[in-house]
């Protein structure tokens, strides 16, 4: 369900919370997943399960099941780059780093 959201063709939002957030062209958001005030660039895929909050995500970017960012500043900005107003950037390579 997308709620106060922003939608572009081809987005496929499955089972899914989206909110206060705006996807553009091609971007799915997997079953479960909670996804708040998040900018989605195209053609990036949300896991499963995942909890997003305050995110803006990089095209292309593969965010794993499960995956939680925007609601630990401390954590966050050990993982991924963090403005000083709690706005979490991710980017594929930030993702590839906590794999290794």
């Amino acid at each position: 369900m997308a709620v106060s959201s922003s939608v572009s063709g081809g987005c496929i939002i499955s089972g899914a919370y989206v909110h206060q957030s705006l996807l553009f062209t091609g971007v799915r958001v997997n079953s479960y997943t909670q996804l708040e005030s998040a900018v989605v660039l195209p053609y990036a895929n949300i896991g499963r399960g995942a909890k997003l909050n305050r995110v803006v995500i990089d095209s292309g970017v593969q965010i794993p099941d499960g995956m939680v960012a925007g609601f630990d500043p401390v954590y966050d900005a050990k993982r991924f780059r963090r403005s000083d107003k709690g706005i979490v950037l991710i980017t594929q390579p930030m993702i590839d780093r906590l794999k290794a």
